[in-house]
């Protein structure tokens, strides 16, 4: 009987010092409050009392940073939010060497975008938000390298103007559009107007071209009858037609 009470009381102490590990995840084991080895995923034993464990996910986690003001380098206030996104790289030194790699990863992100934002002006804040995005990345990823994070990647979900410079802006965008429309409109009578004066040189050039134009442009005239068209003959019809009464 007390051979039998021995057997249940190790299978029992058997079984309460099983702990599985998931393939998404890394076991950390302390004997004596001391790192010892990193744990694979399966089934592994801890001894009660002596030894503890702790399991990190290594899986690909995101980070929404909440919105930020700041200022920047031309003094507009503006509020940023982003997301990151990260995964431990190393387990032991995410438990070891940081007491909530979580939080702290947030955090730091939260000042280095605010940093970041405060380097840049307006314009390039709203034309180049991948650079700048990953400028941030850089920063928070060589930073968080000591605690066993690798963040790879960090996107600019939003950017929020105070209401008055929404207005501003708005109207520059307006006069931009005005300023190209007149622009084009320009080049295109320029254009016209190049056309205009090549046709001309050419209808001078060749004896008789002009009067045959103008004989065309009274045809065309002749089969609109809603019209009174008011013509005035050009020279250079009138010296055709002396030349026909010469001959």
């Amino acid at each position: 009987m007390p051979f039998i009470t021995f057997l249940i009381i190790v299978f029992f102490i058997v079984i309460t010092s099983i702990r599985q590990i998931n393939q998404y995840e890394k076991g950390i084991k302390f004997t004596f409050g001391k790192f010892t080895a990193v744990m694979e995923p399966g089934w592994r034993i801890i001894w009660p009392i002596i030894q503890s464990c702790q399991k990190v996910d290594i899986r690909i986690k995101a980070v929404d940073v909440p919105d930020q003001n700041a200022i920047t380098r031309d003094n507009v206030t503006v509020k940023v939010n982003a997301v990151i996104y990260y995964k431990v790289s190393d387990a032991p030194k995410a438990i070891i060497e940081v007491e909530d790699f979580r939080y702290a990863i947030s955090q730091y992100a939260q000042t280095t975008m605010r940093n970041i934002v405060g380097e840049v002006t307006l314009d390039e804040l709203l034309s180049s938000r991948d650079k700048i995005a990953e400028r941030i990345r850089e920063i928070v990823d060589k930073e968080t390298d000591a605690w066993g994070l690798k963040v790879n990647n960090v996107e600019l979900k939003d950017v929020s103007l105070p209401a008055e410079m929404e207005r501003t802006i708005g109207k520059q965008a307006e006069a931009e559009r005005e300023k190209r429309a007149v622009i084009i409109n320009s080049e295109g009578e320029l254009a016209a107007s190049q056309n205009i004066a090549k046709a001309a040189q050419a209808l001078n050039a060749i004896p008789g071209a002009l009067h045959l134009r103008t004989l065309q442009s009274i045809n065309d005239m002749s089969s609109d009858q809603s019209n009174t068209v008011v013509y005035m003959v050009p020279m250079e019809a009138l010296k055709a037609l002396e030349g026909f009464a010469k001959k």
